[in-house]
């Protein structure tokens, strides 16, 4: 018999038993490296708000209570902008899903396409394209000035949340339609027998279901709201994200000020976020039902009158900003103006390819053994550290770049000197980071769903072969999980490609992209010289919407 403190039952023993369980060493596949390296990674994501929060504690207690007390405005106009945005795109996202899933409406493949990819356009660059079409000398205000019709003020809060709303709505539409495809239309059938007319049936009987679903979709509008940056700011409506890089770009006491509203937006953050896992849970919804697309409601001769509804979307959403961008597009001066002493540049494109493809090398890198580890194990560090690379994504990247630009310009200087803070602050290696906490959760959602697929016996059947754990991984797992872990680095890929704030703030001097470019030139009224880089951005980001052209295939 060995010494107490070995036998199982020791309170020794006992700690070690509970410890492997914690970290799921116990799992079949799951190894000490694994798990540390994945923690790693996971303190890594956690560090921006280390730093932000030790930047806060630096700041006076009575400023803090001034800035709480004059910040009633900005918190109001956030709030007002969400709650509008979240309305909107809910009253627009759902009649939307019903007409392309239970309606014999024309031509539902192409309109479910066409409804969906305004997510391929950057709220920002439809923001100038709607400034110059509608603001003040824009090309249809000016066409219409003769006819004597005065287009509405499209700056403040109406035209912030019209091209929000625009823009975001089909989260609402692609989680609405996902719910009504796995609907059990049996339900409804029942309903009908009893002589209850659709609308009535909608909502006792298929609302409820699919409530889970549209509430999960309003809520990712609402956390999108009220991160985004750059449509407020071309729409000169002040919110916490516009406050915020104003605050930060100032002299004084502005990175006090940026520092102070960053911790009031991330706790109104904090606040969707928890909902959102609250009730994106929940088990009593649509789902689960075999996926179809029958016809529930017949609109008869209504069927051409409610393409109206599709068509007048995708007009404002595609072929307006399209439209308006072609045209600067196509006149002489387009190519003109300088950024920094420079006309646009195919370089400024390639700038982009090559921090994306960057980013999303290492993102990936990251991303597979965290991946791994919370796919193979139930354990609860696993779940932790999972749950802990979803911060930077909750994390607005204008927050998240002042984290860092506190990190790079204080914190390095008081730990290893100046020099060190010059060699990190505005380097390309902390914008990638900066990519890496932001979007690590798509490729580890994308990557952990392929690992969850993988057959655990044929992995037994290759350690019974004598193959060690490495070799296994290598040579059965990694060949099975590699259409997710691609799909998950071109999706990060792409939201690299249109990231905006985190660039702007993080980027090296001297590194113009497509999106500094296209900011540059908004800024100086310049709107026709971003027509190109925004056309070429709009194109590469609809390289996203492959994944639905195929599912569409099957529905």
């Amino acid at each position: 018999m060995g010494a107490a403190g070995d036998t199982t039952d020791s309170p020794a023993g006992l700690r070690r038993r509970f410890a492997r369980r914690f970290l799921g060493l116990d799992d079949d596949g799951v190894s000490t490296p694994l798990v540390l390296l994945s923690g790693a990674i996971a303190a890594a994501v956690l560090s921006p708000l280390l730093w932000l929060l030790l930047r806060a504690s630096e700041v006076p207690l009575a400023e803090a209570q001034s800035l709480v007390s004059t910040s009633g405005d900005v918190f109001a106009n956030s709030l007002t902008l969400v709650v509008v945005v979240t309305t909107a795109s809910v009253l627009l996202g759902v009649p939307l899903a019903v007409l392309t899933v239970q309606t014999d409406l024309p031509f539902r493949r192409f309109w479910t396409v066409v409804i969906a990819l305004p997510l391929v356009i950057p709220s920002y660059v439809g923001a100038f394209a709607y400034v110059s079409a509608f603001g003040p000398d824009g090309e249809l205000a000016d066409a219409l000035a003769p006819l004597g019709v005065r287009i509405p003020e499209v700056y403040g809060l109406g035209g912030t949340a019209l091209v929000l709303t625009l823009f975001v709505y089909p989260y609402v539409f692609l989680t609405a339609r996902a719910a009504l495809l796995s609907f059990d239309e049996t339900q409804l059938e029942a309903a009908r027998t009893l002589n209850v007319d659709y609308f009535a049936a909608f909502r006792r009987v298929i609302l409820p279901q699919i409530l889970p679903a549209v509430t999960a979709g309003a809520l990712l509008v609402a956390l999108y709201a009220l991160s985004d940056f750059g449509t407020p700011t071309i729409m000169q409506y002040d919110v916490f994200t516009r406050m915020i890089y104003v605050e930060l770009n100032s002299f004084g006491d502005g990175r006090n000020n940026a520092t102070l509203l960053s911790l009031q937006l991330l706790t109104v953050t904090a606040v969707v976020v928890a909902l959102e896992s609250r009730i994106g849970s929940g088990e009593d919804s649509g789902y689960g039902a075999a996926s179809s697309s029958s016809v529930l409601i017949s609109l008869g001769r209504f069927r051409w009158v409610a393409m109206l509804l599709p068509a007048l979307v995708s007009t404002f959403t595609l072929a307006l900003p399209v439209g308006i961008l072609t045209m600067w597009f196509v006149r002489a001066e387009a190519l003109e103006y300088d950024v920094g002493g420079r006309a646009f540049e195919a370089g400024f494109a390639l700038n982009s390819v090559y921090v994306a493809a960057l980013a999303a090398a290492v993102t990936l890198a990251l991303a597979i053994p965290v991946a791994y580890y919370s796919g193979r194990s139930r354990s609860t560090f696993a779940w932790l550290t999972e749950r802990a690379t979803y911060l930077g994504y909750a994390m607005p990247g204008v927050v998240l770049a002042l984290a860092l630009v506190f990190f790079s310009s204080n914190q390095l200087a008081e730990w290893f000197g100046p020099a060190a803070a010059r060699a990190v602050y505005q380097s390309l290696p902390l914008l990638v980071f900066a990519y890496v906490v932001r979007f690590l959760p798509q490729a580890v959602g994308a990557t952990r769903s392929s690992v969850l697929g993988v057959d655990p016996s044929l992995l037994g059947a290759a350690r019974v072969l004598g193959e060690p754990p490495r070799r296994v991984f290598r040579r059965v797992t990694l060949p099975l999980i590699a259409p997710g872990v691609l799909a998950g680095a071109a999706l990060v890929f792409l939201t690299t490609m249109k990231e905006l704030d985190t660039t702007l703030i993080l980027h090296p001097t001297g590194f113009t992209t497509l999106v500094t470019y296209i900011w540059r030139v908004q800024e100086g009224g310049y709107y026709g010289r971003a027509a190109l880089p925004a056309l070429v951005l709009v194109v590469v980001s609809g390289l996203s919407m492959i994944p639905l052209l195929v599912q569409g295939r099957d529905q």
